[in-house]
């Protein structure tokens, strides 16, 4: 679906490139990779084409930017600290909303290591100055604000960060970063910070003080609590501390595939109990399984279907957590920041075929969907609907 309200704006073109800010050849946002070809009858193309146009589609974890062509410039592209947003992509996505995790530990303008406050707060500034020069892709700071894009053909974004590492010991942090509009954070990003452990860390801490206070704070602001890279008792002690529910934004189900990425069944059922949802990842090599090793959509939705049996159909939806470029270049060249070791061997893709960009993801999810039965009601709440209602206990 094409959203008319795009009028061809591209990142920052409201500056002169070569003179306000570096150039850098950047990939194709659509067409990048094959098109997927899930065999759709006319009449479930209809189907899944009418789903996706009319219903409110939230995407629970992104990064919509669009990345070089040569990856062997992504550090410097990063260090400008002007990551584009794909505009064009997103238009052709039929997505309603998207929560944009922008660059997070990846934001390393003045650090090779990232999640320091300056550069956060740097990435948070100038994506909020790009977005202020056009009108197609608002900032969703409440869920009538999602709904508002729904009914007049926008794409929102909610303002997130995979973990609250660069607040420090700083809890008054989270209260800035709420106003520049901040929705959703985690607790830690695979390596354990001052609030709880992350889930690459051989011991597990835990939740801290500093992270029971943190959350509660969160509770307070009306910052959604993302337990996605947190180790296993940090996500339980979340749970505990909450008094809203809690979301894993974007994983899978480690009975599926074992590796600390995945979720365990305690912690998803913990987290349903907590009114929350599960967004199933879609990053490469991530959500796995032993009859699709061969990452694609037919592994996540192995993911998804599981997830559904266990927690309920209205605790799972969809956080792909992909973005316009090559991202298995990307995670070689960040490897040493993420926790992709499996415990099983794996066949490494080029890309996930089927969901491999924000532009593709949701005709392929929806249309795999209604080849498989699921009703309409069904689909509406694993795409947008799930999201929705927790965002409006947690807002």
């Amino acid at each position: 679906m094409t959203t008319s309200r795009y009028d061809g704006y591209e990142s920052y073109s409201y500056l002169t490139p070569g003179k306000d800010f570096q150039e850098f050849e950047l990939v194709p946002e659509i067409g990048r990779v094959p098109a997927y070809e899930l065999d759709l009858t006319q009449a479930e193309r209809d189907r899944a084409e009418k789903l996706l146009a009319e219903s409110i589609v939230v995407s629970l974890h992104e990064h919509p930017h669009v990345f070089p062509e040569d990856m062997s410039q992504l550090r410097d592209y990063i260090r400008t600290g002007r990551e584009r947003t794909g505009y064009r992509g997103l238009a052709q996505s039929g997505m309603t909303a998207v929560f944009d995790n922008m660059m997070d530990g990846m934001a390393c303008v003045t650090s090779n290591f990232g999640w320091k406050w300056d550069d956060v707060v740097y990435d948070i500034g100038m994506r909020l100055s790009d977005l202020a020069h056009q009108d197609f892709v608002t900032v969703a700071r409440s869920v009538a604000d999602i709904e508002h894009a729904h009914q007049t053909g926008r794409v929102a974004i909610v303002l997130a960060l995979e973990a609250a590492t660069p607040i420090e010991n700083e809890l008054d942090r989270l209260d800035i970063l709420y106003g520049f509009g901040v929705r959703q954070m985690g607790i830690a990003y695979s390596e354990s910070n001052g609030l709880g452990s992350g889930l690459k860390e051989p011991g597990d801490g835990g939740l801290t003080l500093l992270g029971r206070r943190a959350v509660e704070r969160m509770n307070k602001l009306g910052i959604a609590v993302d337990v996605s890279h947190s180790s296993d008792r940090t996500c339980m002690d979340a749970y505990e501390v909450s008094s809203k529910p809690v979301l894993i934004t974007h994983a899978g189900a480690r009975a599926m595939w074992d590796t600390p990425r995945m979720k365990p069944d305690e912690v998803l059922l913990g987290c349903a109990q907590t009114g929350g949802v599960i967004g199933i990842e879609a990053a490469p090599h991530t959500t796995i399984t032993a009859n699709h090793p061969r990452h694609s959509l037919e592994s996540v939705m192995e993911h998804f279907t599981y997830c559904v049996e266990l927690m309920g159909v209205d605790h799972v939806t969809f956080g792909p957590d992909t973005l316009f470029g090559d991202h298995v270049a990307l995670h070689d060249a960040f490897a040493a920041n993420f926790a992709l070791d499996q415990a099983h061997a794996f066949e490494k893709v080029e890309y996930v075929a089927g969901i491999e960009n924000p532009a593709e993801n949701y005709h392929n999810i929806i249309g795999w969907l209604v080849k498989h039965g699921y009703s309409d009601g069904d689909i509406q709440k694993v795409v947008g609907g799930n999201i929705m209602r927790v965002l409006r206990e947690i807002w």
